[in-house]
C-alpha cells in the first residue's frame, strides 16, 4: 500500500512537471511568434501588390503570388537592378547616410563612454557636493528627457553653428544621445574586472595605459561589442532627430520610410521593402557579434 501511494505521488509530480514544461514552452513559442511576426509581415509585404495588402493576404503562394512591386519602385528588383534608376540612387544615398552616421556615432560614443566609465570605476572624483555615484546618475538622467524637449534648443544651436543637414552634426547629436547608455554598460564591465590585475601590472613596471590596453581592454571587449551593437541599433533606427535637423544631404533611412506616408495613401509595399533593407545589415552585424554580445551580457551580470 505504501509502495503504491509512493508511486502515485511520484507519478503526480512527474505529471505536474510535464504540465509546467508544456505551459512554459507554450508561452515561449507564443512570445517567439509575437516577436517574429512583424519581421515576417515586413518581408512578405515587400512582395505584395496594393490589393494583396488591402485584403490582408499573409501566406505567399497560398494567399497571393509574390511580386517585386516594392523592390521595383526602389530600383532593386531583378529587372531594374542593372538599369539606371533615380529611386535606387536616392535609396543608396540614404542607406550610406544611415550606415556612416550610425557607425561613426556609435564608435565615438564607445571611445568617450569607455574612458568616462573607466574613470568612474577606478578613480574617486569630487566636484562640489557631487561624488562618483552622483556623476553616474547625472549621465543616466539624460535618458529621462524625451527627445522632443531638446528639439528647439538643438534647432537654434545647430542653426547658429551651421550644422543643420550635415553628417558631422548628426554624428555629434547621435553620440550625445547614446553616450549615457555606453557609460552605464561599460561602468559595470570595468567594475567586474578585479583591480588587482592592474595593480600587479603596475608593480611589474607597466604604465596605466599599457595595463589598460593589454589587460583590461581584452577582458571587457565583449561588453564593448554589446554596447556598440546597442548604440548602432538605436542610431540606425532613430527617426525624430533625423527628421528634425535633416532635409536633403543627411537624410537617413527612417525618414525615407516615413516619407512613404502621404495624405492620399500609404505605400505599404515601399515601406516594407525599405524596412527590410534597413534590417538586413543589423541582422548580419548581430550574427557576427553574437558570441561577444552573449559574453558581454553574462559578464555585466556578474557581481564581484
Amino acid at each position: 500500500m505504501l509502495l503504491t501511494n509512493g508511486y502515485r505521488g511520484k507519478h503526480n509530480k512527474m505529471k505536474t512537471r510535464l504540465y509546467e514544461k508544456i505551459i512554459v514552452y507554450g508561452l515561449l513559442l507564443f512570445w517567439t511568434f509575437i516577436c517574429l511576426f512583424p519581421i515576417y509581415w515586413t518581408a512578405t509585404t515587400s512582395f505584395k501588390t496594393a490589393i494583396n495588402v488591402t485584403q490582408g493576404h499573409l501566406i505567399p503562394w497560398l494567399d497571393f503570388t509574390p511580386a517585386w512591386k516594392g523592390w521595383r519602385n526602389l530600383g532593386l528588383s531583378p529587372d531594374t537592378i542593372f538599369t539606371d534608376s533615380n529611386p535606387r540612387e536616392e535609396f543608396l544615398k540614404r542607406f550610406y547616410n544611415t550606415a556612416f552616421i550610425s557607425t561613426c556615432a556609435s564608435a565615438l560614443a564607445i571611445i568617450l563612454g569607455s574612458c568616462a566609465a573607466y574613470g568612474l570605476s577606478r578613480f574617486n572624483y569630487k566636484f562640489g557636493f557631487m561624488r562618483n555615484p552622483d556623476i553616474s546618475f547625472f549621465f543616466l538622467s539624460q535618458l529621462i528627457l524625451p527627445p522632443v524637449v531638446l528639439a528647439l534648443p538643438v534647432l537654434v544651436l545647430y542653426r547658429e553653428l551651421a550644422l543643420l543637414d550635415t553628417h558631422i552634426g548628426m554624428i555629434f547629436l547621435y553620440t550625445l544621445t547614446v553616450l549615457p547608455i555606453v557609460i552605464w554598460i561599460m561602468r559595470d564591465q570595468f567594475n567586474a574586472v578585479p583591480i588587482e590585475l592592474e595593480e600587479a601590472a603596475l608593480v611589474d613596471g607597466a604604465s596605466v595605459w599599457v595595463s589598460f590596453f593589454r589587460i583590461v581592454l581584452p577582458i571587457v571587449l565583449p561588453g564593448i561589442a554589446s554596447a556598440f551593437i546597442l548604440c548602432l541599433i538605436l542610431c540606425w533606427n532613430e527617426y525624430f532627430l533625423a527628421a528634425l535637423i535633416t532635409s536633403t544631404d543627411a537624410k537617413t533611412m527612417p525618414v525615407m520610410v516615413a516619407s512613404q506616408i502621404s495624405s492620399q495613401s500609404i505605400k505599404w509595399w515601399n515601406m516594407a521593402a525599405i524596412s527590410a533593407a534597413l534590417c538586413i545589415p543589423l541582422i548580419l552585424v548581430a550574427i557576427f557579434l553574437e558570441r561577444y554580445i552573449v559574453k558581454g551580457m553574462a559578464a555585466g551580470a556578474v557581481k564581484q
